[in-house]
């Protein structure tokens, strides 16, 4: 545009042309200069014209165009998050009682503790890979809330089947990044319900249509603690002397 430019400084300014004569009417002159500024201005459009023709360099030299350059972005629209499957919560209660591999005597204890609550805690996680969430059911008593029984169900053709299940005193299951970890008390001869020995704690891998044992860690408990050591006398209470 810088030809536009120089243009108006020629005719704006009221200068003559450079080939006029001083003593020339001013009306002549004033028609000079509108006659040459008509011939710049029709060889600018001759130039932009030859810039818009195909093989033509013209103002593509310059650079890009504005609408080039500020065009919307070629970047995809950011999809749905699929991370984590659609959560079904499950009659965990029907479930144990309807299934035959939950023995009876857990079936018989498993009562409401106040109004309907059970004592059952549930979990849900991805276990076996299914792609819905596996369901992981610990049913305990109601006085001393001991668990009695773990179980873990996976979802196949529309049921709920059980494919782990271990019943025995103070057993807990949880879900730990994939991994059923199951913690067994361990007792030794006198330990009372709620004071064990020490405890197990198994890391369970789904592999081969079933869950196998990856490892083990045992933890002894202090007796030395209050609670551990229940073989000694009852304290007494200090002296006032």
């Amino acid at each position: 545009m810088r030809g536009l430019s120089g243009i108006r400084g020629n005719g704006g300014t009221g200068r003559p042309p450079s080939g006029a004569a001083p003593d020339e009417p001013r009306n002549m002159r004033a028609a000079g200069t509108a006659a040459m500024a008509g011939l710049a201005a029709a060889g600018l459009l001759g130039l932009l014209a030859t810039g818009c023709t195909t093989g033509g360099t013209g103002m593509r030299d310059e650079g890009a165009a504005p609408a080039e350059q500020g065009g919307p972005s070629a970047s995809p629209a950011p999809s749905a998050s699929s991370s984590s499957p659609a959560f079904r919560r499950v009659d965990v209660i029907r479930l144990i009682k309807t299934d035959p591999k939950v023995s009876d005597r857990v079936k018989r204890d498993l009562r409401p503790c106040e109004g309907d609550a059970y004592p059952v805690d549930t979990s849900y996680g991805n276990l076996t890979g299914t792609g819905t969430p596996d369901v992981v059911v610990n049913v305990m008593t109601c006085d001393d809330a001991v668990s009695t029984g773990t179980y873990v169900y996976r979802l196949r053709d529309d049921t709920y089947e059980n494919v782990f299940s271990l019943e025995e005193p103070a057993v807990y299951s949880a879900i730990d990044r994939g991994d059923l970890v199951v913690t067994k008390q361990v007792y030794a001869k006198g330990d009372p319900v709620a004071y064990p020995s020490g405890e197990d704690v198994i890391t369970y891998r789904w592999a081969s249509d079933k869950f196998t044992e990856h490892y083990v860690v045992h933890n002894e408990y202090s007796q030395a603690v209050e609670g551990g050591d229940i073989s000694g006398p009852a304290p007494t209470a200090p002296s006032e002397n």
